[in-house]
């Protein structure tokens, strides 16, 4: 029997490992291992420091609940959670690029009417998305599904602000010509949370913590692959330096002022000013994932 030296312990570590019988978990086991050694032998971690390592993972695990994940955000600021979008979302050129979920997203949404309001009183600045949903040959989807969220004007999300009903989110149908029309607040950039154990972390950095304007959409329709994605605001001073490394350039925006008096896409006439993006998401024929839930990461 082989005895555990620190030459001999990543060896010996390996070698137990392999008893795995399923392939692929093997394999990941083997090469998490592997490089988790490396790491520990490359840094040299003190024991105070290694289970301060520890605490903060703890620390994270408590702090993610159903409308918040805190290991979701701790993925999203290394950049691992866009790197798993990317490796998985190897779509046409002319598809919608799909990026990182985010933390915020939640499951019941409620099913709204094309044109109905998420903001419902919430502050901001009265904006419209007008769109289609279109598949790679320019044809439009009926029926595709919508799950839209977004921070409000302060820059707050659903499990922010608390109680019990939706707060600026709900799921739309694209009508017979693939199109539909949201009623909803201009997104406002906004720091990450920062009072958990990411901002913890992010406090020893002069990495900004911010994210750019933007607004989430989750995109499904029969015969045709998911789309999880946001569209930046191009103006936003933070769309360089996002933190979480969600900007891809064909999700970034004009969001147009109209002024007061145009007539909104719902065809009243606006009393103030308002914003109007219109975008149109192309999706890729495949096997429809409607059955899954979100797995990857940002707000």
């Amino acid at each position: 029997m082989a005895y555990v030296t620190e030459t001999t312990i990543t060896d010996i570590v390996l070698e137990r490992w392999m008893a795995v019988p399923d392939p692929r978990l093997r394999q990941i086991m083997q090469s998490m291992i592997t490089h988790l050694h490396a790491f520990v032998r490359e840094i040299e971690p003190t024991e105070e420091e290694w289970m301060t390592a520890i605490e903060w993972l703890t620390r994270t695990g408590k702090q993610s609940h159903d409308k918040r994940q805190e290991f979701i955000l701790a993925s999203d600021v290394v950049g691992v959670s866009m790197l798993v979008d990317c490796i998985n979302h190897r779509l046409s050129g002319e598809a919608t690029p799909t990026t990182v979920t985010g933390p915020f997203h939640v499951h019941d949404s409620p099913e709204l009417v094309d044109g109905a309001d998420i903001a419902k009183g919430a502050p901001g600045e009265p904006c419209y998305i007008v769109g289609s949903v279109r598949g790679l040959g320019g044809a439009p989807i009926a029926g595709a599904t919508l799950d839209i969220w977004q921070a409000d004007g302060e820059g707050l999300y659903d499990a922010q602000r608390g109680g019990d009903g939706a707060w600026m989110r709900g799921i739309f149908k694209s009508d017979d010509d693939g199109r539909f029309v949201v009623q909803t607040v201009l997104p406002v950039p906004y720091s990450i949370p920062m009072d958990g154990s990411v901002g913890d972390l992010m406090r020893h950095t002069e990495i900004s913590p911010m994210r750019p304007s933007h607004i989430h959409f989750l995109i499904e329709a029969q015969g045709h692959r998911r789309v999880i994605t946001h569209l930046f605001k191009k103006s936003c001073r933070y769309i360089e330096t996002d933190v979480v490394y969600g900007v891809k350039a064909p999700l970034i925006t004009e969001f147009k002022l109209m002024p007061a008096g145009s007539t909104t896409p719902t065809g009243k006439l606006a009393e103030r000013p308002f914003w109007l993006l219109e975008y149109d998401f192309v999706l890729q024929p495949g096997e429809n994932a409607s059955a899954a839930t979100p797995a990857s990461a940002a707000a």
